[in-house]
């Protein structure tokens, strides 16, 4: 197996990880809490459930042929709260991660130099992955924060807790 194989292995490792990550922290959330803002200016939980989905969707949409930032794309529109249930939100995230995957399943090691196209700026494949990767990264950071906050005192850990003190 190839440096470039590898790498697209990892890349599908950390997504996945990073993914079960946010979905045991939005387990731990209440369906009316998904719209909670600790500020007007903030970002809810459903919010950032709603921009990742639609970015994951238009990045990764005819990856290696179109635009990665489609025409139909209504970005701004992914940061206004809308009257979505839990099961529309988790539809929206799952289809952004569903194009992600099976876009990254179809990758080949020589696919990995080849030049792509975000907002009209050239990227090699590599570095759309890993914007895509990041950008998701961070987003899911603020979810599992959210969450926290959220649940205060109830939150349980979902990665390696920390030891008791004493």
């Amino acid at each position: 197996m190839g440096i470039g194989e590898l790498y697209l292995q990892e890349v599908r490792k950390r997504i996945a990880k990073d993914r079960a990550q946010a979905e045991k922290a939005l387990a731990q959330v209440k369906d009316e809490e998904l719209a909670w803002q600790p500020t007007a200016d903030s970002n809810s939980l459903a919010i950032l459930l709603q921009h990742l989905g639609g970015n994951l969707i238009s990045r990764w949409t005819d990856f290696l042929t179109t635009d990665g930032e489609k025409p139909n794309r209504d970005r701004d529109g992914e940061f206004e709260a809308h009257a979505l249930s839990r099961d529309e939100l988790l539809d929206i995230w799952d289809r952004g991660h569903a194009c992600f995957e099976q876009c990254l399943a179809t990758l080949t090691e020589a696919d990995l130099a080849k030049t792509v196209h975000i907002r009209a700026e050239p990227h090699t494949v590599i570095e759309a992955i890993e914007r895509s990767v990041s950008h998701t990264a961070q987003h899911i950071g603020q979810m599992v924060y959210l969450a926290k906050c959220i649940r205060g005192e109830g939150w349980k850990t979902i990665t390696i807790p920390k030891k008791p003190r004493g």
